[in-house]
């Protein structure tokens, strides 16, 4: 559809031409065909010259407004005022199409040929149908930000209460009301952030009790190593301090190579972010305060999450602390066979829930370990959007281990239907590159619908039994019944 796009070809011709010769005459000659041009452009406007259907306003334009503006009262009836700031505002409110109603249905500039009256309808009728879509769009388009604004205030609410309940009820009477129902049910709605590190700080215990005093002193003796590393100290020194100096190098290399891929999207915690320097400190001083364990990969993302929440100081405690956790210090120890019983114990609970998923993953030799360990090293933080990954702590800092596990089969039972059409490849393709836009309330529900009890057991009896099987496997017992 061809809707006034036609220019005046002549018109445009000679312009044209007229810009690209004047630049070659001498300056009286353009001096004259500046006079000739201004000439003519006068004798057009007194003509009422139009281009595309608009008049320029002449000279005597302000003269005759008055006189319109009488005639047209005369016709309407009433005399025409402004518009008031309310008629304003409501117009404002009706659904206009934004694509603007200059798709235009005037008539043809006069030097054209005029519409046939069958084409003219057509044109209209096609206009009127593009404005109503455009209303439609518009229309649901406005619905759609109204219902996400009521959920924005529905949850900002809900967060409003419960920071009130935490800071009011809760953390002042935490030892009698942490393991309440109204507290475990808050908390599997998400710790509000304000609040969210002292309940972390408060659930994942000191137990360690390590204090700020020897937070200092770990962080001062990382600063020493890392100095006598850059100026060179000798291998005899470095022993002395715990580390061999291959050990060193390597850890202190893998740590700088870790903190510029932890949350690479964030931008705070690479070379010249705010927590760059702190990351940092928490991760060298955790390798002088537990140097049988040192560094491991995975360690940056869970400590970068608790820096996001905590202080510094409050941050390396809760850190080590939950290091220290037995499904921790066996994932970042590499115990094999205690890593091993996990996954078995996994696997029990798996075919519980999801028996069909289960068998086809048993088809294709797909094992626990390919998906389960990345997910355990970081808490889920590097494999899940951040705010769904903190949700997630929330409920481990309540529950445990065990809620790592759930999660798992949650995920699982969450892309079950896509999971059983894929083979081994895109299976491990997918679990190991979750989709990032994984809302929180359906992973919540999928995992509220796994039952952590097989045979009348609980996660804690079944790891317990498995741990026992397995010590009598090594004694030479029979191996392990599943």
């Amino acid at each position: 559809m061809v809707l006034m796009q036609v220019f005046d070809r002549n018109l445009c011709d000679s312009v044209g031409t007229h810009l690209n010769t004047r630049w070659l005459l001498p300056q009286s000659t353009r001096n004259l065909l500046a006079r000739k041009q201004n000439a003519r452009l006068d004798r057009q406007n007194d003509l009422g010259w139009k281009l595309f259907g608009k008049v320029p306003l002449r000279e005597n334009a302000q003269k005759d407004s008055k006189k319109i503006q009488k005639e047209y009262e005369d016709k309407a009836g009433r005399p025409s005022k402004p518009p008031s700031p309310k008629q304003n505002v409501r117009k404002n409110l009706d659904f206009e199409p934004l694509s603007t109603t200059a798709l235009i249905l005037e008539d043809r500039p006069a030097n054209l040929p005029a519409k046939p009256a069958e084409e003219a309808q057509k044109h209209r009728q096609q206009y009127e149908e593009m404005v109503v879509q455009a209303k439609k769009r518009e229309l649901k388009e406005a619905q759609r930000r109204r219902r996400q604004l009521e959920e924005r205030c529905r949850l900002e609410e809900s967060i409003g209460n419960a920071v009130l309940t935490w800071n009011n009820e809760v953390l002042p009477n935490w030892e009698t009301m942490w393991c309440s129902r109204k507290v475990r049910d808050l908390w599997w709605q998400g710790i509000p952030p304000s609040v969210r590190g002292k309940v972390w700080s408060l659930a994942i215990g000191n137990e360690l009790n390590i204090t700020h005093e020897l937070f200092d002193i770990c962080l001062a003796r990382a600063k020493e190593r890392w100095r006598s590393f850059s100026t060179g100290g000798s291998e005899a020194e470095n022993e002395d301090a715990g580390f061999s100096a291959a050990d060193r190098e390597a850890s202190l290399e893998l740590i700088k190579l870790d903190i510029s891929r932890t949350f690479p999207n964030l931008c705070i915690f690479q070379q010249g972010g705010p927590y760059h320097d702190t990351l940092h400190s928490i991760l060298g001083a955790y390798t002088c305060y537990r140097p049988d364990v040192g560094y491991v990969q995975g360690m940056s993302f869970i400590a970068a999450v608790l820096i996001l929440n905590l202080d510094t100081a409050d941050a390396f405690i809760a850190f080590s602390n939950l290091l220290n956790k037995p499904c921790q210090m066996a994932f970042f120890r590499v115990d094999h066979g205690l890593m091993l019983t996990y996954f078995a114990a996994f696997e029990v609970f798996f075919e519980e829930n999801l028996p069909k998923l289960f068998a086809h993953f048993k088809k294709n030799n797909l094992t626990p370990d390919i998906y389960l360990i990345d997910w355990i090293f970081t808490l889920y933080s590097k494999s899940l959007p951040l705010d769904l990954a903190c949700r997630i702590w929330d409920v481990f800092c309540r529950d445990g281990e065990e809620f790592l596990f759930r999660t798992a089969l949650g995920i699982l039972k969450l892309f079950e239907d896509i999971l059983t059409k894929m083979d081994f490849i895109h299976i491990a393709q997918f679990l190991t590159r979750l989709p990032e836009d994984l809302p929180a309330e359906e992973v919540f529900a999928s995992i509220a619908t796994i039952q952590m009890q097989s045979r009348n057991k609980k996660w804690a009896q079944v790891l317990t039994a498995l741990q026992k099987d397995s010590r009598d496997v090594e004694k030479g017992s029979p191996s392990l019944r599943h």
